[in-house]
């Protein structure tokens, strides 16, 4: 039976991923940030990683520095599908994308896969690591937008399209102080001072 250990940083995800997989595969370990992961992996030497790309402490690709090389293969699962997500992992080291959307029996099928050695990748990611790794210039990891979480991302893609906070509360259904504070971690993990900083900061990657 495959060995895996399970990285994502919300425990209702990861109960919820265990229940689907069942019997399926054994669970030999978890986590929710990138040190915890690092130390569950280390200690378990699982055959296959659930990766989560957004993780507390660096994100999966830092996670993914922190144990590679080593004979346990990763396969990224998260909720984005945006296309330096996938990119930024599969040059990390990860053998595989899928997202979030999976069915539990799709689950199962692509761990095995990852565990046998193969690529598994939903079908239009598989297309941007065609299309990236094609082109002559392949984006480079950015470490300043892989600390900040999905949610965070989201809003600061609305921010920099000119989204009022209500707008983006609305956008999002979420309430306006948690835009506020959305935006209050974004500019301090990015050391900037103001929406307008910011706006420019995200134009200039092509974020917007």
């Amino acid at each position: 039976m495959t060995r895996v250990v399970l990285v994502d940083d919300h425990q209702m995800f990861r109960s919820g991923v265990k229940a689907e997989l069942g019997d399926s595969v054994e669970i030999v370990g978890e986590a929710g940030d990138v040190d915890e992961a690092v130390e569950v992996i280390k200690a378990n030497g699982p055959d296959v990683v659930l990766l989560d790309v957004h993780l507390p402490g660096g994100g999966g690709v830092e996670v993914l520095r922190r144990v590679l090389p080593s004979e346990t293969r990763f396969l990224a699962l998260s909720v984005s599908d945006a296309a330096e997500d996938v990119i930024g992992v599969v040059r990390g080291g990860a053998r595989g994308y899928v997202t979030k959307t999976i069915s539990g029996g799709e689950l199962t099928k692509a761990i095995e896969r990852v565990a046998e050695g193969d690529a598994v990748f939903s079908p239009r990611l598989a297309g941007f690591v065609l299309d990236a790794f094609a082109a002559a210039d392949v984006p480079a990891i950015d470490p300043e937008l892989d600390q900040l979480t999905q949610r965070e991302r989201e809003v600061l893609r609305l921010i920099a399209r000119g989204y009022a906070y209500k707008e983006i509360a609305k956008e999002l259904f979420i309430s306006v102080k948690t835009v506020e504070t959305h935006v209050s971690s974004v500019l301090r993990k990015l050391q900037l001072s103001n929406r307008h900083e910011l706006s420019r900061w995200a134009a200039a990657r092509r974020l917007v």
